[in-house]
């Protein structure tokens, strides 16, 4: 995308959080107020950033490699290329992806940009985290719910507190979806590079957001009663299948891959 920051984002009043991860990414759909949020933040966040969007990358395309047609990508944020649906179509040109975001600006943009391939679908959807139950009813307009879908949480359950109880939400999202699912996750780490995970928090407060690092074993607990594919639950650098190893890179965020198992008779 080319272009400068677009005031239709909103007042510029304050900051959001797709908004300074487009910073973050290089991107230009972002207003001051986000961008002074991000220069705020420790140079790791940049490269956090941008390793974390590579492991979404390869974790789909590996996916569609597999077979997997159906994506539910939540926390969609604004579009920055390649997108998800650019992606798996690139694999499948027949893959339905849905992208998902509570944010009505995002979705515009997202609906402007994220043009599916001819043979394929590429659908939107308001809807929020939170709201278990509206987000899978209106996933059925686009997905199949009883063939394997892959649900895409990328760098969005660092900013629910424990109030929200990310784990039950992410439990409730699992429950929904067929055996051969699989589900795609990312997470700020707290337990690496403590200082610079304060420094975040702090920058992310102060712009009026909260961000919520966890530690290796909360993270581990998103994917209770999945089967982590290899090479388990690992840094965003470290996550690769069936390709040459990325360049190490030192972001503090985890990231994993698991698969929706058949239930136990």
């Amino acid at each position: 995308m080319t272009g400068t920051p677009n005031a239709a984002i909103d007042s510029g009043s304050r900051p959001r959080t797709a908004g300074v991860y487009d910073y973050l990414l290089g991107g230009n759909e972002h207003y001051r107020v986000d961008r002074e949020v991000g220069e705020r933040l420790p140079a790791l966040a940049r490269e956090g950033a941008r390793q974390n969007r590579a492991f979404m990358h390869r974790a789909v395309e590996w996916l569609a490699r597999q077979g997997v047609d159906q994506f539910l990508d939540i926390g969609t944020g604004f579009p920055a290329e390649p997108n998800l649906h650019q992606i798996a179509q690139g694999v499948n040109p027949a893959a339905r992806v849905l992208y998902v975001d509570n944010n009505r600006i995002v979705l515009r943009y997202a609906e402007a940009l994220l043009v599916s391939h001819p043979d394929g679908v590429t659908g939107h959807l308001q809807a929020d985290v939170r709201e278990t139950a509206a987000v899978l009813e209106g996933a059925r307009a686009t997905l199949d719910l009883r063939r394997p879908v892959a649900l895409s949480l990328i760098g969005l359950l660092h900013f629910l507190p424990d109030s929200c109880d990310p784990h039950a939400l992410v439990a409730e999202l699992v429950r929904a979806l067929p055996s051969g699912s699989h589900l795609v996750l990312s997470h700020a780490a707290s337990d690496l590079h403590a200082e610079r995970a304060r420094e975040v928090i702090e920058a992310y407060r102060r712009g009026g957001m909260q961000l919520v690092p966890r530690d290796r074993a909360a993270c581990a607990r998103f994917f209770d009663g999945l089967d982590l594919v290899e090479p388990g639950l690992v840094t965003v650098s470290r996550w690769f299948r069936d390709t040459p190893g990325p360049a190490y890179s030192d972001a503090g965020v985890y990231a994993g891959v698991a698969r929706v198992a058949q239930a136990s008779p």
